[in-house]
C-alpha cells in the first residue's frame, strides 16, 4: 500500500514525464530550466545534464548586439556543448527587431533548439536599454520584436515575461493571445510584476489566467520549491509544464527525482558541489571560474540550515583549489539540511 506521499510523487512524475511538442519539435519532458541570467551558463548545464530529467535548458542570458559575432570559444555566456544543442534554448535580450533579427539567424544557423526573447528581466541595466521587462511597457513594440524574429527563423520561438509594470493580470493576458497570433510557439510566464525583486509571493492564478488565453504551452514559472509545490501549480493553472530557476541551482537532481522519482544517496550534495568546481574549471580561466562559483554558493548552501556560515567559507577561497578543500572539510554526510532551502540566502 503506497503512502500518501509516494501517491503525490507518482502522480508528479506521469505528469511531468510526458512528451510535448514545441514549434513541430519533441521535448521529451515537461520539467524544464528557467531562463537565468548568470547562472545557466555552460558549466552548469553539464552538471545539470549529468543528473538527468531536464526537458528543455535555456543558455544565461544573451545580448542581442553581441551574439551576431560572437565567438563561442572565448564568449563567458554564447557557449555550449554540442552534445546539448538539441535540447538547448539561447536565451536573448535587445530592444528593437534591428538588434534581435541578426542574433536569431546566428542562434538558429548554430543549430539551437529554439531562440528565446527575454521580457522577464528586471534588472536596470536591461531595463534601461528597453530589453528585458521594458518591452512589457509598450506592447507594440514587444510585438513588433516578435513579428521580426518569427518571420527570420524557423525553429521554434519562445517568450518568457511576466505580469508587466502593474498588478493588472489583462494586459498580460491580452499580450500573450498578441505573442501567440504573432507565432510564437511557447511562452514561460512568471507572475510577478516587474519591479519586484520577489518581495510577494507570485500570483500563481496569473499563470492560468494565460494559459486559458492561449493555444500554445505556457509554462509556469516562480517559487516551486518542493514537488508539492511543482503538483499544485500544475493542478491549479492547467499549464502545460514547469519552468524550474532558482531550485535548479539548489538542487539540479530535482529534475530526475520530480519526472522519473531517482532518488539521490546521501553524498549528492558533496558530489554537487565538487562537480560544479570541476565543470567549471573546464569552462572557463581560473578567475571567471572562481566568481561563477562563489554566485552559486548562494544557491547551493541555502540547502543547509547553517548556510550562511558555510557560504561565508566559499567566499573566503582565493583559488579553484581552495573551494575544493572546502567542500571537502565542510560538506560532509549528515549536514543538517533546512526542510526547504532558505529563500532569503539567496532572494536576489
Amino acid at each position: 500500500m503506497h503512502t500518501i506521499e509516494e501517491t503525490l510523487e507518482k502522480d508528479l512524475s506521469r505528469r511531468l514525464d510526458r512528451p510535448l511538442e514545441i514549434g513541430g519539435k519533441t521535448v521529451s519532458s515537461r520539467l524544464w530550466l528557467a531562463p537565468l541570467a548568470g547562472l545557466g551558463h555552460v558549466a552548469y548545464r553539464e552538471v545539470l545534464d549529468g543528473y538527468g530529467g531536464c526537458g528543455l535548458m535555456f543558455t544565461e542570458m544573451c545580448g542581442a548586439k553581441s551574439v551576431p559575432t560572437e565567438n563561442p570559444r572565448i564568449s563567458p555566456v554564447f557557449r555550449w556543448r554540442d552534445e546539448e544543442l538539441p535540447r538547448l534554448v539561447c536565451q536573448v535580450a535587445g530592444a528593437t527587431p534591428e538588434e534581435m533579427v541578426p542574433a536569431a539567424r546566428r542562434v538558429e544557423d548554430c543549430g539551437f533548439f529554439g531562440f528565446d526573447i527575454n521580457m522577464g528581466c528586471s534588472v536596470s541595466g536591461i531595463v534601461k536599454k528597453n530589453a528585458g521587462a521594458a518591452l512589457l511597457k509598450d506592447p507594440d513594440a514587444a510585438l513588433r520584436v516578435v513579428e521580426a524574429v518569427r518571420r527570420a527563423i524557423s525553429i521554434p520561438l519562445f517568450v518568457k515575461f511576466r505580469t508587466g509594470w502593474t498588478p493588472d493580470i489583462e494586459p498580460a493576458v491580452r499580450l500573450a493571445r498578441r505573442f501567440e497570433d504573432a507565432g510564437v510557439d511557447c511562452l514561460v510566464f512568471h507572475p510577478r510584476v516587474a519591479p519586484d525583486k520577489r518581495t510577494r509571493r507570485p500570483v500563481r492564478g496569473h499563470i492560468k489566467s494565460v494559459a486559458e488565453a492561449v493555444s500554445i504551452p505556457v509554462f509556469g514559472n516562480g517559487d516551486v520549491i518542493t514537488s508539492a509545490d511543482c503538483l499544485n501549480m500544475l493542478e491549479t493553472t492547467g499549464c502545460a509544464g514547469v519552468s524550474i530557476g532558482r531550485m535548479a541551482i539548489a538542487r539540479p537532481w530535482l529534475f530526475a527525482e520530480w519526472t522519473s522519482n531517482i532518488a539521490q544517496p546521501e553524498t549528492v550534495f558533496r558530489d554537487y558541489a565538487m562537480r560544479m568546481a570541476d565543470a567549471l574549471d573546464r569552462h572557463f580561466d581560473p578567475v571567471r571560474a572562481l566568481k561563477r562559483y562563489k554566485l552559486f554558493t548562494i544557491y547551493f548552501a541555502a540547502n543547509f540550515t547553517f548556510g550562511h556560515a558555510l557560504q561565508s567559507w566559499f567566499l573566503k577561497a582565493k583559488s579553484m583549489d581552495e573551494i575544493r578543500s572546502v567542500v571537502r572539510e565542510h560538506i560532509r554526510p549528515g549536514l543538517q539540511l533546512a526542510k526547504q532551502p532558505n529563500l532569503s540566502l539567496y532572494n536576489i
